[in-house]
C-alpha cells in the first residue's frame, strides 16, 4: 500500500509551488488534480498518470465522494499518490473530508502546505494583511455558502472574502449591514497569482462598480485595513498634529 500527499499548488502560475511541493510531486505515480491548478506543473511529473478531479464552486464536476473513492484506489495501486489542490490545502481546499477517507482506510497521509489566494491577492497589490497598530487581526471567509446564503462581518480588522465574484452588489449592501463604514477600503483582485490577473479599488458602499470587470473569474475581496492602498497609508501617517497653544495648557492646568 502506498501514501498519498497532499499538495497545495497555489493559487496560480506554476512558479508559485513550493520546493518541497515540487519535490514530491516529480516522485509521484498518480496525481489528482484540481481544475484551477496550472497545467505546467504536469513539467514536475511528466511520467505520472494525471486524474483530473477538477470542481468549481459548489456545482461539483467530480463528487467529493469520487475523489475519496480515486484516491483510496491508487493508493492501494501506487506508492506514492498526489493530490495536488488550488492554493493551500487547509483553506476551503474540503482537505478534511480527504483525510478522513484515508483515516479510514488506513493510509497514511502527507500535507504539504501552499500560497492560499488571499496571500497572493496581498503580494500582487501590496497591501500587507496585517498592518502595525490598526491591522492586527485577518478573518478568512467564503462569502456565499452551500445553500446559496451570502454572509459578511466585521469580526477582524481585515476580512477576505473568497468566491465572492458573481454576488458584489450583495456583498456591498451586507459589508454595510455588518457595520463597516460606507467609505471602508475595498481591494477586489481576481485570477491573483495568475499572469492576467486584475485588481481593482472600492470603497464598501459601491463594490458594485467591480462586477462587470471581475466577472467569470475567481475573485478574492480584501475589506478593510489590509486594502488600504499604500499612498493613502503614507498620506494618514503624514498629516501634521494640532499645533500646541502652551497658553492653553496653562489655563487648563489651573485648579
Amino acid at each position: 500500500m502506498g501514501h498519498v500527499v497532499f499538495i497545495g499548488a497555489g493559487p496560480g502560475a506554476a512558479d508559485l509551488l513550493t520546493l518541497r511541493g515540487a519535490n514530491r510531486l516529480a516522485q509521484a505515480e498518480v496525481v489528482l488534480f484540481d481544475a484551477l491548478t496550472d497545467p505546467a506543473l504536469r513539467e514536475f511529473a511528466p511520467n505520472a498518470r494525471w486524474v483530473n478531479v477538477g470542481k468549481r464552486g459548489f456545482a461539483d464536476s467530480t463528487g467529493q465522494a469520487t475523489i475519496n473513492a480515486l484516491l483510496v484506489k491508487h493508493a492501494h495501486e501506487c506508492r506514492m499518490v498526489v493530490r495536488l489542490k488550488g492554493g493551500d490545502p487547509s483553506v476551503f481546499g474540503r482537505l478534511e473530508e480527504e483525510l478522513i477517507a484515508l483515516a479510514q482506510a488506513g493510509i497514511a497521509c502527507e500535507v504539504v502546505p501552499g500560497v492560499t489566494s488571499a496571500l497572493a491577492a496581498a503580494a500582487a497589490t501590496q497591501r500587507p494583511l496585517t498592518r502595525r497598530g490598526n491591522g492586527r487581526s485577518v478573518s478568512l471567509t467564503t462569502a456565499m455558502t452551500r445553500d446559496g446564503t451570502l454572509h459578511a462581518s466585521r469580526s477582524a480588522d481585515t476580512e477576505v472574502f473568497y468566491m465572492a465574484g458573481k454576488q458584489l452588489a450583495a456583498l456591498s449592501r451586507r459589508l454595510l449591514a455588518a457595520g463597516w463604514p460606507a467609505n471602508a477600503p475595498v481591494s477586489v483582485v481576481s485570477r491573483a497569482g495568475w499572469p492576467d490577473q486584475l485588481h481593482s479599488d472600492h470603497e464598501a458602499r459601491d463594490l458594485a462598480l467591480a462586477a462587470l470587470l471581475h466577472a467569470g473569474r475567481p475573485t478574492v475581496v480584501t475589506v478593510g485595513a489590509g486594502a488600504a492602498p499604500l499612498n493613502a497609508v503614507m498620506a494618514s501617517a503624514e498629516q501634521p498634529c494640532a499645533a500646541h497653544d502652551p497658553t492653553q495648557s496653562a489655563v487648563a492646568s489651573k485648579p
